[in-house]
C-alpha cells in the first residue's frame, strides 16, 4: 500500500494557519505583509506559476505587488524595478520569476535583491548562510519538500537520501536540508554512473531533474519514500512528473503526484518565507 501524499492539502492546512497570523496582524492594527514578483517576459509557465502566487497571496491577505516587464527590458532596466522594490519599505518580500528570458544574466539580477527580502534564498549572501547552517532564507521548493516527508512520517534521520539533480533552486539546497536532518546524502546528476544502482539504495528519493517518467519502479526499492520535484508537458497538453507514479504505486511506501504534488507546496513556502521577512523587519524597526 503505497500512501500518496497530496501538497495541495498539506498546502490548504499551512495557508489556513498563515491566514489566521495575517488575520491577527490585521486585528492588532499592524501593517499588511506585502510581497513584489518581478516578471519579465510572458513565458506560459511562469505566468501560471505567478497566477499560483498571486491567488494565494490573495487567500491569506498578503498584499502582492505584479511588476510585469517585457520580454526585450535590458539588464539596466531590470536590475533598476529590483532595486527600487529593495528600496520601497513597504515591501517585505521580493521574488524574480525564474528563468528571465535569454540575454537577460539571472545571477546579476538576484544580486540586487535585499537579502533581507530574498525570499527565493537565492542572494549569494543567503545561499552562503545556509550552507554554513547560519539565519537566512532557503529557496522554498526544498522547504517544502520537508515538509512533505513530514506528512509521510519519514524522518530522515539515519536514511539514506538520494538527490537526482543538482540545481540551485533545488537540488543542491534540499541535499543540505537532508544533511541537516542527519540524513546520509548521495547527488545524482547527468555525470553520474549506474544511476539506478545508486537510486535503488535510495530510503528517500528526491527526483528533480525535469526528464517525464524517467525513473520508474526499477529505479527504488521496496519501502522507498519518493518526492518526485519534475514536471514535464506532456504532447498531450497533461502534466508529469520524472517518475512513473503508477509504476511505483505498491512498491514505494509514500509517494508525491504531478501534478498537486511538490508545486502547492513551494508556494505554500513562499508566502511563509515571506511573514518570515515581514516579522524581521518588524522586530528590526
Amino acid at each position: 500500500m503505497t500512501d500518496i501524499i497530496y501538497g495541495s492539502e498539506l498546502s490548504k492546512e499551512l495557508k489556513r494557519e498563515m491566514k489566521t497570523q495575517v488575520d491577527l496582524l490585521k486585528q492588532e492594527g499592524k501593517r499588511t505583509p506585502s510581497l513584489a514578483v518581478v516578471l519579465a517576459g510572458d513565458d506560459p509557465a511562469s505566468l501560471s506559476y505567478i497566477k499560483g502566487k498571486e491567488k494565494a497571496c490573495a487567500e491569506i491577505g498578503i498584499l502582492s505587488q505584479m511588476h510585469h516587464l517585457p520580454a526585450d527590458v535590458s539588464q539596466e532596466e531590470l536590475e533598476k524595478c529590483i532595486r527600487s522594490c529593495s528600496d520601497d519599505k513597504t515591501v517585505d518580500a521580493i521574488l524574480v520569476q525564474l528563468p528571465l528570458p535569454k540575454g537577460l544574466d539571472d545571477e546579476k539580477a538576484i544580486a540586487c535583491i535585499d537579502p533581507a527580502k530574498d525570499v527565493d534564498g537565492l542572494h549569494p549572501m543567503n545561499f552562503g548562510r545556509f550552507f554554513m547552517n547560519q539565519p537566512s532564507f532557503v529557496p522554498c521548493t526544498p522547504l517544502g519538500i520537508m515538509e512533505m516527508l513530514k506528512k509521510m512520517n519519514c524522518d530522515p534521520d539515519g536514511k539514506h537520501a538520494v538527490v537526482v539533480g543538482r540545481s540551485k533552486l533545488v537540488g543542491t539546497p534540499v541535499a543540505r536540508l537532508l544533511q541537516n536532518a542527519n540524513a546520509t546524502v548521495t547527488i545524482c546528476h547527468s555525470h553520474t554512473r549506474d544511476l539506478k544502482e545508486v537510486t535503488k539504495t535510495a530510503d528517500i528519493l528526491i527526483a528533480a531533474i525535469g526528464k517525464a517518467k524517467m525513473l520508474d519502479a526499477s529505479y527504488i526499492k521496496e519501502g522507498a519514500y519518493v518526492v518526485d520535484v519534475g514536471v514535464s508537458r506532456m504532447a498531450d497538453g497533461h502534466l508529469s512528473g520524472d517518475c512513473d507514479m503508477a509504476s511505483m504505486m505498491g512498491k514505494a511506501a509514500a509517494i508525491t503526484p504531478v501534478p498537486k504534488g511538490v508545486g502547492p507546496m513551494t508556494i505554500a513556502m513562499l508566502l511563509k518565507n515571506t511573514l518570515k521577512a515581514y516579522q524581521m523587519r518588524e522586530d528590526h524597526e
